[in-house]
């Protein structure tokens, strides 16, 4: 019972502190999940926001749900799901009944300004630290790396879509693998 009580109040820890979304939420998924509780490895928490990411709904959600069911099944995904999205609503209720009040306030806008700065922040930290790992994992480094810089180029310069350079992408790093199996 114990383990589930840490699941839940972990989970809305990292809801409550999480903004800027799905993105956002990688840094402290990683301190309190990998680090910290040791629930999961930081291979495994990469797989599940790949997968959170190619699945409908919030990224952030996703994961905790995975999370929760690798952990302790329906109950831990139904708890870890509860306790990430719980902060939001709680906090979406009181925004909506102050908007009203302080819609037009230089001082609320100059703290979501530096809010949505340290969130740029922590995913650029995020990115790069990710970017490190799998490439020193890779055993394709050069085309690895000419898929991120494609990739890269695609969304910066282009208005081909997120999902079709992401599909696009994983489809061009299975290639090694169907190659190999071409040759057997």
């Amino acid at each position: 019972m114990d383990i589930l009580i840490k699941l839940f109040c972990s989970f809305f820890k990292i809801g409550l502190f999480t903004f800027g979304g799905g993105y956002a939420i990688l840094p402290l998924l990683k301190s309190e999940v990998v680090e910290k509780q040791k629930w999961l490895t930081e291979d495994e928490l990469l797989d599940y926001f790949s997968i959170g990411q190619c699945t409908p709904g919030i990224i952030a959600v996703n994961v905790a749900t995975f999370s929760g069911y690798k952990l302790k099944g329906i109950i831990g995904a139904i708890l870890t799901t509860f306790g990430i999205i719980c902060p939001s609503i709680i906090i979406i209720c009181l925004i909506a009944s102050l908007l009203n009040l302080y819609i037009d306030n230089q001082t609320v806008e100059h703290a979501l300004a530096g809010i949505r700065i340290g969130v740029c922040a922590l995913i650029s930290v995020l990115i790069f630290d990710m970017a490190k790992k799998i490439y020193k994992q890779s055993r394709h480094k050069k085309l690895h790396f000419s898929i991120f810089l494609l990739s890269l180029m695609l969304l910066l310069l282009t208005d081909v879509s997120a999902v079709l350079t992401v599909i696009s992408a994983s489809v061009i790093g299975f290639l090694p693998k169907l190659l190999k199996r071409g040759q057997k």
